[in-house]
């Protein structure tokens, strides 16, 4: 098999993954760790001048990388108030999965129509990297998973809808990377990709939607299950 840093998800054709110099972007990825593991505090004011000075860097780089923030929902802007960090909660997590339930119905549907062989072969090569890595190395996974779905929307002609699944898709992502895999919700991903695939091979669009939306749903509520019970626990 090979090593995790071999593989490495890329967005569909023409969507910049950030959109953002490469200090800008290292900032936004350093900026939202600290916000997902709480090293900065919900609605903690977040002061240009204070995170350059903490990251040894220009404001410039900063003001990029919280602009990125902002667009993602990480980073809140008050009038007069500034930059505040956004909880990252559960109606946070929610919001964000049920955007996705909306949308990737509709792009799956549009891909199954338009599917070539060659599109299914990729779908079942990475596939069949995602079941051989089984989930041991759960980044190598969270790499082929998204890449098994930019494979169907990465030529669906709305690419604001395909830039919105991207941008949601790194938000949960990131989030999800916190929490460990049940064994159900293993089986649950295997089984339904497997049958996606099916329902491609045939042509069953409609079919193919409904599924992608109890996956999509699945996903989402496996992140909220663990939150709720680290906030169980933390209350406890």
């Amino acid at each position: 098999m090979a090593e995790t840093s071999d593989f490495k998800a890329e967005p569909p054709e023409g969507i910049d993954a950030l959109g953002a110099s490469s200090e800008g972007a290292s900032l936004y990825e350093q900026i939202r760790e600290d916000i997902i593991e709480g090293r900065l505090a919900a609605n903690e004011r977040l002061v240009v001048t204070d995170l350059a000075r903490r990251h040894g860097t220009s404001t410039n780089p900063v003001r990029e990388a919280l602009q990125l923030l902002r667009g993602e929902g990480f980073v809140t802007f008050v009038p007069n108030r500034g930059a505040r960090v956004r909880p990252i909660d559960q109606d946070f997590v929610r919001d964000i999965y049920e955007i996705g339930v909306l949308i990737e119905p509709a792009l799956t549907r549009w891909f199954v129509g338009m599917a070539t062989e060659e599109d299914i072969a990729e779908l079942e090569r990475l596939q069949g990297l995602i079941e051989e890595n089984n989930f041991a190395d759960t980044f190598r996974h969270s790499e082929l998973d998204t890449a098994f779905h930019t494979v169907m929307y990465q030529r669906h002609y709305n690419r604001h809808a395909a830039e919105l699944w991207w941008k949601h898709r790194e938000v949960l992502r990131a989030v999800s990377r916190r929490f460990n895999f049940t064994l159900a919700r293993r089986a649950a991903i295997i089984r339904e990709h497997r049958e996606l695939i099916a329902f491609v091979k045939s042509g069953e669009a409609d079919k193919a939607a409904e599924l992608i939306a109890r996956h999509v749903e699945g996903s989402g509520r496996h992140v909220l299950e663990h939150m709720r019970a680290r906030s169980a626990a933390r209350a406890g």
